[in-house]
């Protein structure tokens, strides 16, 4: 399995942007990596959870939720579909709940925080879109690298 870190990525591509936003590790797996596929959302989770009942292949769900902290966009149901269908993991500017039983689930799960309140269910958004948040463009393709340390984002995969 190759090995790899945050940091050391950004050493070695120092043009590479980083996520400025603070997320906090959930899921049991806390260094996680893959293609991105992306949801733009607010407050509405119906189309995150159209993306994690698909196979992931590997990939990370980016949510753009807009940075609101007031309902969650993944609970415990929605990483258990992420998973169980094969994604690396969801990183959500936004909230979670359920952080108590996602922490034990062996699934990559950042976040700004947590929220009990439900999302609405409109199904309002827009699926694989560039979406732009702290400080980072994510296109759909390009990869994402998340461990303790942050969230860096490359073109292409990293090769040492």
């Amino acid at each position: 399995m190759e090995s790899w870190a945050v940091a050391d990525i950004s050493d070695q591509h120092p043009e590479a942007p980083i996520a400025v936003a603070s997320f906090a590790d959930y899921g049991a797996k806390t260094a996680f990596f893959g293609p991105i596929s992306t949801v733009k959302v607010f407050e509405d989770n119906v189309l995150v959870r159209s993306a994690l009942e698909e196979p992931g292949g590997g990939r990370v769900l980016v949510v753009d939720g807009g940075g609101s902290r007031r309902c969650a966009l993944v609970g415990d149901r929605l990483a258990a579909l992420a998973r169980d269908n094969g994604w690396a993991g969801v990183i959500v500017y936004g909230c979670i709940r359920d952080s108590a039983v996602i922490r034990t689930m062996d699934v990559g799960v950042k976040a700004l925080g947590t929220s009990p309140k439900r999302s609405v269910k409109r199904g309002e958004g827009h699926r694989d879109v560039t979406v732009d948040f702290a400080g980072v463009r994510w296109s759909p393709g390009h990869y994402a690298y998340a461990d303790s340390d942050g969230v860096i984002v490359l073109d292409a995969p990293f090769a040492r």
